[in-house]
């Protein structure tokens, strides 16, 4: 499942990027031409880009305390465009893990709730099945025991042997046990 879900993640993220493009590109369009999103939001992060990506190549190759030149305007304006059109695509991206992610503790609380509720369901039910359990021994113990019982039988049978033979006194009749 987890190799199943990784070409789903990566088409996800192709989406993201794809919806996001035009929003990037309608950013660098307006940065290329108004002025003062040029001068204030491009130039300074493609600026500090350049000087750290420079800084960096230098360090690796053993140059140090070099004085990095900064990027002509019209290069660093571009590079900035660029820069702010891929963090663009990177919060869109970004901001729609963290509604997924939202969505799915939103959905996890949902069940356990439901668990939660379903459990104590059952509990409840235990608790009214052992209520009923406990009458019903109550009125097993109550009941006469089964000597009572087969007297009575017995004593039925001879009251129908009375109503069947009106004619014999109950001093003649035989009572069944003897039978």
């Amino acid at each position: 499942m987890v190799v199943g879900a990784f070409p789903m993640a990566k088409l996800l993220y192709l989406g993201i990027r794809q919806v996001s493009k035009p929003l990037a590109n309608r950013i660098k369009e307006a940065a290329r031409r108004s002025e003062f999103f040029k001068t204030y939001i491009c130039l300074p992060p493609a600026q500090l880009y350049h000087w750290v990506e420079m800084r960096t190549k230098m360090r690796i190759m053993g140059f140090r305390g070099t004085v990095i030149k900064p990027l002509n305007e019209e290069a660093a304006a571009e590079l900035g465009a660029e820069l702010l059109g891929e963090a663009t695509i990177f919060i869109v991206g970004g901001g729609c893990l963290v509604l997924e992610y939202w969505r799915h503790q939103a959905q996890q609380r949902h069940k356990e709730e439901e668990q939660r509720a379903a459990w104590n369901a059952l509990r409840d039910e235990v608790g009214h099945l052992a209520l009923a359990l406990e009458a019903l021994q109550a009125q097993v113990q109550a009941a006469p025991p089964q000597g009572a019982l087969e007297e009575l039988r017995t004593e039925l049978q001879e009251v129908r042997a009375q109503l069947c033979n009106p004619g014999r006194s109950a001093s003649h009749a035989v009572p069944a046990s003897k039978k």
